[in-house]
């Protein structure tokens, strides 16, 4: 934030260059004013140069300039490798005064009748990323005025273009750099500008190949291979990004945003005992970081399968932002998955205040239709889905309108989201035993033991790790289209012997048995059902029906 302020005006107001004049001569002072004021890099050092070769450096002029020269070119030419002047400013020129207050975040405006360059110029260095809105008309002026008293300057332009950066405004920054680099290609800020601000404004491809192509002019510019990461980082090209924040980590293994993009990349890739160890060298910059803790936490969950200390993580983040939407989503979805009535209740807790901060927010939809799903409250969970699907229609989307239709009895509906689905990539195996399986449930037999028939036969010449999970599937399916016990069976129990955690052939071959009335047979495959989920709804209920089985009375 800064606030305004006003230089001296009416008659009295002396120039700064006018007191050039007083001290060098006029054609060399307005020289050097006048390379300056370009703003293009080597027009500024050619000014530092003339002030260095004229032995000027300790007249007030000099160090003014001098001073003038170094603080524009670290603001725009941040990475060049010149050997720039220390800054020295003169206490009785008015630019001191006015850098001075831009320092402290004072915007000081020009006289009214000012038609000095630098008067106009000079008080942006006060402009941060908290910009005083009441303020902005004034600024505007200022650089437009400092673009009529110097035409053939970069300096409004560029300062134009990141005013609007500042102020979130993509297009009109993209506008002002355009305008900059067409003024002189020399500009090259302009360029990283252009890319930049298409990056911050989520076209990552875009500034990726613009920041490719900088990268090779300007191979000592730390900026631009800052910026060449982020953007292949922001359009998930972990491959290209990962080797850039490694070198850039090589040169500052401090740099705390790098060190936490790094982590998250290792994690997407599954890389967690990696990811854990880059962690590790962030916690001495900031321990109580959001993303450093958040990330943690999804390190615990995901790596380790240690569900109650990636809570700990969440809740030291909840309980400095308790409304932390991707804190209380990853939470709730923990909670709620969790065998322990405590947990489900917090879960379900958090659950609700998302609903309050962002009820109709796509994630918290979704985390409703799973809490939903997992009760087995169909209805509820069929007008979550259909809220989501009025935005989108993804993958999971139509796994879930399949599961929910079938859960309400709605086969017809579910066999048309399965067959939706099928015909999005017909090679995925699990897309093809849930078409199968609708298939099955609408009586289209003949249709469905063929197709099955084809997986099994594929899908047993694989070697892939999924096989033998692909084959319980397929062959529980198949044990759906026997019209007598004994073969049932036969397919039910190969079901299990080739994916013993799949509770579909337990529960079927439980209820075969207790339909024939063996019940020391079903209670065998009951138990085991409930040893691998406790808390399936279907499987609860069994449990309360047959206690006396279970010898729980």
């Amino acid at each position: 934030m800064f606030s305004c302020g006003t230089g001296p005006s009416g008659h009295d107001h002396e120039t700064d260059a006018d007191n050039q004049r007083q001290h060098v001569s006029g054609s060399l002072a307005e020289e050097i004013r006048s390379l300056t004021e370009t703003g293009v890099l080597s027009s500024m050092l050619q000014a530092l140069e003339l002030i260095r070769s004229r032995e000027l450096g300790t007249v007030e002029f000099g160090r003014m300039m001098n001073g003038i020269n170094t603080l524009i070119i670290r603001l725009v030419y941040p990475d060049t490798l010149a050997r720039l002047p220390q800054v020295d400013l003169p206490q009785t020129f008015n630019y001191t005064r006015i850098i001075r207050e831009a320092e402290r975040g004072n915007y000081i405006s020009p006289p009214e009748d000012s038609t000095d360059f630098f008067e106009h110029i000079l008080p942006f260095f006060a402009v941060t990323n908290q910009i005083n809105q009441e303020l902005l008309p004034k600024i505007i002026k200022d650089l437009e005025t400092a673009a009529e008293i110097r035409p053939n300057s970069v300096l409004p332009l560029f300062f134009r273009g990141l005013l609007h950066e500042k102020l979130r405004q993509w297009t009109e920054a993209e506008r002002f750099y355009t305008r900059t680099y067409s003024l002189s290609n020399e500009c090259y800020p302009a360029l990283t500008g252009i890319a930049r601000v298409r990056r911050l404004s989520g076209r990552f491809s875009e500034a990726a190949a613009q920041f490719s192509d900088l990268i090779v002019r300007y191979p000592d510019s730390k900026e631009i291979k800052r910026e060449l990461a982020l953007s292949h980082y922001g359009n998930r090209d972990w491959a290209r990004s990962l080797p850039i924040i490694d070198e850039i980590l090589l040169a500052d293994p401090r740099d705390g945003e790098f060190i936490l993009m790094k982590a998250y990349i290792l994690l997407e890739q599954g890389q967690f005992p990696r990811a854990n160890t880059t962690l590790d060298s962030y916690a001495p910059i900031n321990p109580n970081n959001r993303l450093y803790l958040f990330l943690r936490a999804r390190v615990q969950n995901e790596g380790s399968r240690n569900r109650d200390s990636a809570l700990n993580y969440l809740r030291s983040i909840l309980r400095s932002s308790p409304n932390d939407e991707e804190a209380l989503i990853y939470a709730a979805a923990l909670l709620l998955e969790s065998s322990r009535a405590a947990d489900q209740t917090e879960g379900r807790d958090y659950l609700e205040r998302l609903r309050r901060l962002s009820g109709s927010s796509i994630p918290v939809l979704n985390l409703s239709l799973r809490d939903a799903v997992m009760r087995e409250s169909w209805q509820e969970a069929q007008g979550f889905l259909n809220r989501i699907l009025a935005t989108r229609r993804t993958i999971e989307d139509l796994i879930d309108g399949y599961h929910i239709e079938r859960g309400l009895g709605n086969n017809t509906r579910a066999l048309n989201f399965a067959r939706e689905l099928y015909e999005r990539d017909t090679s995925n195996n699990d897309h093809a035993v849930i078409y199968i399986s609708a298939l099955i449930d609408n009586g289209r037999r003949d249709e469905a033991s063929r197709l099955l028939e084809n997986r099994i036969n594929l899908i047993s010449r694989e070697t892939q790790v999924s096989r033998g999970r692909l084959l319980s599937s397929l062959y529980f399916q198949r044990s759906r289209l026997h019209t007598n016990d004994e073969a049932a069976l036969s397919d039910l129990r190969l079901s299990q012997f080739e994916d013993p955690r799949n509770l579909d052939p337990l529960i079927a071959m439980f209820e075969i048995y207790i339909r024939r009335r063996e019940e020391r047979r079903a209670v065998i495959y009951l138990r085991q059902a409930l040893a691998i989920a406790p808390d399936n709804p279907r499987l609860r209920r069994y449990e309360l029906e047959y206690a006396s089985l279970l010898g729980r009375n």
